[in-house]
């Protein structure tokens, strides 16, 4: 028994749930689960993070880490490419995604999400970090049509929750978007949005967002 543990506005969360569904398992959700720091909560996640796989009782954490797992124990549905460096490929974009663009924009978060104070030193650093990640980014997404090359990868399950979120962020804190010259990118996240898996979650982030915004 699989079960998937996380709340609908996390990315991380909605990447490994759209990979799942993608490869058409069977799994359990919990979307009630919410980062902590309590000892009950750290004994199922270390971190205090989400989203987290309970496998049979036993928790897994860390988004990439269960994707791999799910690619490794369900390989009928892959999706990553059989050829190694191709696979290799496919794990150097969710990088650059990842931890060249979407943690170094999530610096941003606090102060255009939650209230917290600005700050302009932050944000030149942060403006620099994020061109030399969307640059290595751009040398190797091929958007032909999807981001790794013909076939829809686990790379596309995390540019589809990543990329919308960086450019609103960027939007906020710059007043443009840092893929606004990018012609490629609106068309190929929508062309993903209309995939039954990728339309699912994203309908449930938009009423988990709605639903906030009313609270």
């Amino acid at each position: 028994m699989l079960k998937l543990c996380g709340f609908p506005i996390s990315n991380y969360f909605n990447k490994v749930r759209i990979a799942m569904l993608e490869k058409g398992l069977e799994f359990e959700l919990d979307p009630n689960c919410r980062p902590s720091q309590n000892p009950e909560f750290l004994a199922r996640s270390p971190m205090g993070k989400v989203p987290f796989l309970e496998v049979d009782g036993k928790a897994l954490t860390e988004s990439q880490a269960i994707c791999d797992y799910l690619e490794e124990a369900y390989p009928a549905r892959p999706l990553y490419p059989r050829d190694p460096l191709e696979r290799a490929r496919v794990r150097e974009l969710i990088t650059y995604l990842e931890l060249h663009i979407e943690l170094v924009a999530r610096r941003l978060y606090p102060q255009l999400f939650f209230g917290r104070p600005a700050d302009e030193t932050l944000k030149q650093a942060v403006e620099k970090e994020l061109a030399r990640g969307i640059r290595a980014f751009r040398t190797r997404a091929k958007f032909a049509p999807y981001v790794a090359g013909a076939e829809l990868t686990l790379a596309d399950c995390a540019a589809f929750v990543h990329l919308p979120l960086v450019s609103l962020a960027t939007k906020l804190a710059y007043g443009a978007d840092v893929f606004g010259d990018w012609a490629q990118v609106k068309p190929y996240i929508r062309m993903l949005g209309e995939r039954p898996a990728f339309a699912t979650v994203n309908e449930d982030r938009k009423a988990a967002q709605a639903a906030m915004k009313a609270a």
